[in-house]
């Protein structure tokens, strides 16, 4: 598997803002790429549950309005909103924790999509200052590039090779420099330089499965 780490990174848009859900404050943590396909392609990419194993993971449930998911291993929730082809609302649920994720597709040509996912959660302070928003975003940010593997010949991406390619020296470089953008992503949100930046080595360690840095979270 060989990926462009350059180009990789340069696809992907981050953002993090911070909004009021439910009467708390909630971090948004946003990921926008562009994709070489259909609008209608990249829709059913993303909802049509023989296609979502291809580059994410299995899942099981009603993928409709009102419906119930579960990706194998990974969060369940509620589908909350559906306007096909342009906007996906669910739930993530992962144990007790509820935090929330929208998708929204934009026609850029006949032939380029561009996907903007938003993931929203009250995050409590002691993990936001050891991870930050990277512990959510370089996660994503992995899905996505699996989604632009996938959407290059729509055949079904490995998921072996894929983990295998994680932990090679390109695919941590991925994963250091997405971190690093998610750290100033923080910092342009209002985080001080040096908690963003910590919080950012910190996320690298744990997608590599490095030791965490002595000034992780402090």
């Amino acid at each position: 598997m060989k990926i462009d780490p350059v180009a990789a990174i340069r696809a992907v848009t981050r953002e993090v803002n911070k909004r009021d859900h439910e009467g708390k404050p909630a971090t948004v943590v946003i990921a926008s790429r562009v994709f070489d396909t259909s609008m209608d392609d990249a829709w059913d990419a993303i909802t049509n549950p023989e296609r979502i194993p291809r580059w994410f993971l299995p899942v099981t449930g009603e993928l409709k309005l009102g419906g119930r998911y579960q990706l194998k291993g990974n969060a369940g929730g509620s589908i909350t909103r559906c306007e096909p082809p342009r906007l996906l609302a669910l739930t993530w649920e992962m144990g007790p924790e509820v935090s929330w994720v929208t998708v929204t597709l934009t026609r850029q040509t006949e032939e380029k999509t561009l996907l903007v996912l938003e993931h929203m959660a009250h995050v409590d302070d002691e993990r936001a200052k050891k991870f930050g928003p990277g512990a959510v975003g370089v996660g994503w940010e992995l899905g996505l590039l699996g989604l632009f593997l996938h959407l290059l010949d729509k055949k079904a991406v490995d998921p072996k090779a894929f983990e295998a390619w994680s932990m090679s020296d390109e695919g941590k470089q991925i994963i250091a420099r997405s971190s690093e953008g998610w750290g100033e992503a923080s910092i342009a949100s209002g985080t001080p330089a040096a908690e963003a930046r910590a919080a950012a080595a910190a996320t690298t360690a744990f997608y590599t499965g490095a030791p965490l840095p002595d000034n992780a979270g402090g």
